[in-house]
């Protein structure tokens, strides 16, 4: 299965411009800009005889939150990881986390079979198991010859 992930040139030269100016402009003390960044979560990917196995890591995420649908070739995993809420009293220094919705799209291999999907949540980790389908084996006809 391969990921499909959206890359913007923009966005990477725009963070190396900010982080190399903030480099020379910094002094000591100054407190640096906080940033959220866009996030989504880390996957594995394997197969064995009888199915595709995703694991995605979503370190406090609810699980309902999370939304598993697979239609028309994909495999799509969606869902939103939420900020704490903020308490009186309580004051962020730096925030390296990323929060907010995320979705992640894998294209499914042709031997996958969309209709027997099932998944689990434990332990902040989606476990999402794609069934392949079963290949009919070839049989072997004996054609007689008048």
């Amino acid at each position: 299965m391969n990921a499909l992930t959206r890359w913007s040139q923009l966005k990477q030269l725009e963070a190396l411009q900010h982080g190399l100016g903030s480099l020379f402009t910094r002094s000591e003390g100054q407190e640096e800009p906080m940033a959220v960044a866009e996030w989504a979560p880390l996957v594995d990917i394997s197969e064995d005889d009888k199915e595709y196995l995703i694991k995605a890591e979503m370190p406090e995420v609810k699980r309902e939150d999370v939304k598993v649908t697979a239609e028309a070739g994909t495999l799509t995993i969606a869902g939103e990881r939420k900020f704490e809420k903020e308490e009186k009293g309580k004051k962020y220094h730096r925030v390296e986390r990323s929060y907010g919705s995320f979705v992640r799209n894998f294209s499914l291999p042709d031997d996958a079979s969309p209709a027997q999907v099932s998944a689990e949540y434990k332990d902040g980790v989606l476990t999402v198991h794609l069934a392949k389908t079963v290949k009919p084996k070839p049989q072997h006809i004996e054609v007689k010859v008048a």
